[in-house]
């Protein structure tokens, strides 16, 4: 580590959104950074598609926009980062109140369990992350009581903190997510490989801890 570098692990802020399939592989990424040098990481909210009903879009209308192949390429880069996924998702949810649910998540303590059960509960079983009673059984399988999960869907508090967060993420610059800022200090956009992040952390002095 070298003398510029004053933490003993870099501490790295992420924002996502749970519809994002980059920030689903940025999921692994996360994980690896973690093994490689005991990075600490810090999820933070990011509204991708606020201009969505409440009840979502068809998955189909995305799929059209971005063109034939898109969800293959996109399965394509699940498999190759170890991540499970579905083939039958039919809507893209508004994710407003999932990322509501993150925040009284982080409140008591439990978004490392609810964080990843999210983005597996859309990705890989399909499930509509816009219903609250998605959100109330997701939520209680990750330690969250009932009733509290019911007012946070729907609480101010929790999502003028969704919309600070994203407006935080772009005023630094972000034009996508997931959003990195490794080390407090240095963007990086996307769902890079690995060696970008090696490569950035290495001229900041980190040292992987292990060689995977």
């Amino acid at each position: 580590m070298s003398a510029g570098t004053e933490n003993a692990v870099p501490h790295i802020v992420v924002w996502s959104d749970y519809i994002c399939p980059f920030c689903y592989v940025g999921l692994e990424r996360a994980e690896w950074l973690k093994r490689r040098y005991g990075a600490e990481i810090e999820w933070r909210p990011f509204d991708l598609h606020p201009e969505y009903p409440p009840e979502g879009i068809p998955r189909e209308v995305l799929l059209a926009r971005y063109g034939a192949g898109f969800a293959e390429r996109l399965n394509g880069m699940f498999e190759a980062a170890g991540l499970p996924f579905t083939r039958e998702l039919e809507k893209v949810p508004n994710s407003r109140r999932a990322l509501a649910l993150g925040e009284l998540a982080r409140d008591r303590g439990v978004l490392d369990v609810l964080h990843p059960r999210l983005f597996d509960a859309y990705w890989a079983r399909g499930r509509d992350l816009g219903d609250p009673e998605v959100l109330l059984e997701e939520g209680t399988a990750a330690g969250l009581e009932a009733a509290e999960i019911e007012g946070a869907l729907e609480n101010p508090g929790y999502l003028d903190r969704v919309a600070e967060q994203t407006a935080a993420a772009l005023e630094f610059g972000a034009t996508g997510v997931p959003a990195w800022l490794l080390d407090d200090r240095y963007p990086v956009p996307g769902a890079q490989p690995h060696d970008v992040f090696d490569h950035v952390l290495g001229r900041f002095g980190y040292e992987p801890a292990v060689s995977d």
